[in-house]
């Protein structure tokens, strides 16, 4: 019987970007922590064993870089082994949030491995209660947020049949343009699209040159690059925002963002800095993928939304930010400054070779800071039984940030990881702290 040949799939211009933008000190994953409440006491082997023959299963998770000048390609890797992705680790007692945070930002600070897939997934054990936590890192440019959440999916009880159609044959660009000349309909309308998109490249390009601002030297969310991490991992109630949103309107991304404001203003103050010289632009990512899209690589857009710390109000921070997201909303992912991973994805692969490195230690001259919100199915969830109560995103932080936050809804809680810059914010605890201040400062009631 001859052996089918390995299954290939195409690795897009942005795919490329995240993949040169990525250095020793500054990995470019997307994770998140998962922590599951068993019944009982957990076998840690079986649990590796199971993670592993699920992940076996998924064919993005078989797929490994396979670099070339001209067009470079993932490729099923001919020796996958999934138990080498998989490891699992012991918390400290009392095993509480802390401890599980302490323990992952230094798994989250290691680059993914060039050489084979890049994924790697954690089970961690010793939290109190019996509960464990799965951490999962995957390549930004594998998966972007929508992906990975339906990769870690098909890792959980009851969704592990899901179709595996991610993986496409590599087409040869010499075969795509001798189609083009046979069918001149086609290459008509190949050109009206790369008018169209050449034109709308234009307009992101000069909208990020007008945007372009010196960081403020002083301002704690910026800082050299560093490989060491802290991670914050902290649970708000699902209902405390509800509330916010019911009583000052807008969506709960808005009320969200208002207590990130709210929470940086009041670190800020305690820091001693003036709130005022502080600028806090955030990059918000915008996903373009359709909801029943499952290929086609990284999809990405966003917007930069002025955080308004320096207002001392807070219900009318929200409506400052309120106001914002609707204009960019009203505007459309394809325009504005924020909109440059949509650039980014239509420059030539080659340009990314030599120009990405650069452009990404540019980061700070853009924005301040990142703050992703990652949507999640309201499914009940489990692994072996156990079920998921909470789940903490986790976002790359970029180079000379000092901050990254990313959040996710997940039954009654809205769950957010912050990844930081060790030696830039020793008082990474503070901020925590201040986010369940900052909902109580909206939330008239609480």
């Amino acid at each position: 019987m001859t052996a089918s040949a390995p299954r290939t799939s195409e690795l897009t211009a942005l795919d490329r970007a995240f993949l040169c933008m990525e250095s020793d000190t500054a990995p470019m994953h997307v994770g998140a922590v998962a922590v599951f409440r068993p019944d009982g006491p957990i076998d840690r082997d079986r649990l590796r064993e199971l993670l592993a023959a699920r992940a076996a299963r998924i064919g993005r998770l078989r797929m490994r870089l396979e670099n070339s000048w001209v067009q470079p390609h993932w490729r099923e890797s001919a020796r996958f082994d999934a138990t080498e992705h998989v490891q699992d680790h012991h918390v400290p007692a009392p095993g509480g949030r802390e401890e599980l945070a302490a323990l992952v930002s230094e798994l989250v600070a290691e680059p993914l491995e060039r050489d084979r897939p890049l994924w790697e997934l954690h089970v961690i054990t010793g939290l109190a209660e019996d509960r464990f936590a799965v951490l999962v890192k995957f390549h930004h440019a594998l998966v972007d947020g929508r992906e990975a959440v339906q990769v870690g999916l098909r890792l959980l009880d009851g969704y592990t049949d899901l179709s595996d159609d991610d993986d496409v044959p590599l087409r040869n660009p010499l075969d795509e343009a001798f189609e083009l000349v046979r069918n001149p309909a086609r290459l008509l309308g190949t050109l009206r699209e790369t008018l169209s998109s050449s034109s709308e490249a234009l307009g992101i390009a000069a909208s990020v040159v007008r945007n372009v601002r010196r960081p403020v030297q002083h301002s704690p969310l910026h800082a050299p690059t560093s490989a060491a991490r802290r991670l914050a991992l902290v649970p708000v109630d699902l209902a405390d925002i509800r509330r916010i949103r019911a009583r000052h309107g807008g969506t709960t991304n808005d009320a969200v963002l208002a207590v990130i404001t709210g929470a940086l203003r009041r670190w800020l103050d305690a820091r001693g800095q003036r709130v005022e010289d502080v600028p806090a632009r955030a990059l918000i990512p915008v996903c373009r993928r359709a909801r029943k899209q499952t290929d086609g690589g990284n999809q990405l857009s966003g917007y930069l939304c002025e955080l308004p710390v320096a207002e001392p109000d807070p219900a009318t921070r929200l409506r400052l930010i309120r106001e914002e997201m609707s204009r960019h909303k009203g505007n459309g992912p394809l325009r504005g400054p924020g909109a440059f991973p949509v650039l980014a994805g239509r420059l030539p692969q080659l340009v990314h070779q030599f120009a990405t490195p650069v452009a990404g230690q540019g980061a700070p001259l853009l924005f301040d800071t990142m703050v992703t919100n990652v949507p999640l199915p309201n499914l009940p969830a489990a692994i072996d039984g156990a079920d998921l109560a909470e789940l903490y995103p986790v976002a790359p932080l970029a180079a000379g940030h000092a901050l990254a936050i990313a959040v996710s809804q997940y039954r009654d809680a809205v769950h957010i990881g912050v990844q930081a810059n060790r030696a830039a914010l020793p008082d990474l605890e503070k901020l925590s702290e201040a986010l369940p201040q900052a909902v109580a400062e909206l939330d008239d009631g609480a």
